[in-house]
């Protein structure tokens, strides 16, 4: 098997040390919680660095919410919305429908943000858990 790219491996959610084994169970949207590994099933890194470690992640998941939230806006009205006072209720109810609809994926790629980018000292080192 080739070995997946810093990219590849953080888009397909994988383990930032040996980029093989699965950070999460299940996919985003299944009817199964998704839930966060205790280690990885490959390396056996621990996930969690420390206690409270993933408090973090609500940081990045805000500004996740934050550009998708003007993106939605700004969408809306690019797509012909105009923005008036009376269509207030629909921008609100499509910014509100589109975070619900991503907050999945905000969940899980905030965690792997903050695995993969801003957890200083753990890097990819190669052939682990092998």
């Amino acid at each position: 098997m080739a070995e997946l790219s810093k990219f590849q491996a953080f888009v397909q959610c994988k383990c930032p040390r040996c980029r093989k084994g699965d950070i999460f169970t299940g996919s985003a949207y299944s009817f199964r919680l998704q839930k966060t590994n205790v280690n990885c099933p490959h390396c056996n890194l621990k996930f969690e660095r420390e206690p409270g470690f993933f408090y973090v992640a609500m940081f990045v998941s805000y500004a996740m919410n934050v550009a998708e939230i003007i993106t939605i806006g700004v969408a809306s009205y690019v797509l012909g919305l105009p923005l008036i006072y009376e269509n207030l209720w629909y921008y609100v109810s499509l910014i509100l429908t589109g975070v619900l609809l991503l907050s999945p994926i905000n969940y899980r790629y905030s965690r792997v943000v903050l695995l993969h980018y801003l957890t200083p000292g753990l890097h990819y080192v190669p052939g682990s858990g092998d």
